[in-house]
């Protein structure tokens, strides 16, 4: 049976075993919690979840440890361990809990407007500084592990890919593309360079770059062959 020190009976003095009963009868003796029912302080498994992204973008996936992720969310090895069995299930997690919280897709009324919006978006999450770390570190590590690979294409591809989709479906109803607009091809044309300009050459963006960028891949989406 494991419990967070916090919430395990056998540690309160009022409740533990041999406490008296308040109607003044006999020490009662203490009920079990059934065996395997960990309970896991949310608090806690918080902590870790900052932890490791702190971790990842101070030393890298190949040189995390249980143990530095432990030091630094103050926390002991088996707080770690109850929740993950190890550093890369750990990373996993966190990776798919952000693919899973998704984003809205923007829907202002035209094209231009959605790729404008999806850049600024993307934007902010680009320059975020441990985004910015983090991300070409797991892109490597992706090569050696199907499993981070797997996971990265949901949170980084699935999801982007799903909103370019949303934005290509609109456009086409309001007949500012042509039926059977490629979304994928939109997404590379919307937030490729993006990336490429923040993540890979890490440059800051100059004054009206997101506008210029919005106005040449609608150009760019529009243009028939």
């Amino acid at each position: 049976m494991t419990t967070d020190p916090a919430t395990d009976p056998a540690t309160d003095p009022a409740t533990g075993p041999g406490a008296a009963d308040p109607r003044g009868k006999a020490p009662r003796t203490a009920r079990r919690v059934p065996a395997g029912a960990a309970v896991l302080r949310e608090d806690v498994t918080d902590a870790i979840r900052a932890a490791v992204f702190e971790e990842l973008a101070a030393v890298g996936f190949a040189r995390m440890s249980i143990e530095g992720i432990a030091r630094r969310a103050g926390v002991g090895k088996t707080a770690v361990y109850r929740r993950w069995k190890s550093k890369l299930e750990l990373v996993l997690d966190l990776v798919s809990a952000f693919a899973a919280q998704g984003l809205p897709a923007p829907g202002t009324g035209s094209l231009h407007g959605d790729v404008r919006a999806l850049l600024e978006v993307a934007s902010h999450a680009l320059r975020h500084p441990v985004a910015s770390q983090v991300i070409p570190d797991l892109l490597v590590e992706a090569a050696r592990h199907p499993e981070i690979s797997d996971a990265i294409k949901a949170a980084l591809l699935d999801g982007q890919r799903g909103i370019a989709a949303v934005i290509v479906r609109a456009a086409v109803e309001r007949g500012e593309l042509p039926e059977g607009a490629d979304a994928d091809r939109a997404l590379d044309l919307i937030v490729g360079p993006l990336y490429w300009r923040l993540v890979v050459v890490r440059s800051d963006l100059p004054p009206g770059y997101l506008d210029d960028l919005a106005a040449s891949a609608v150009a760019a989406l529009g243009h028939r062959d």
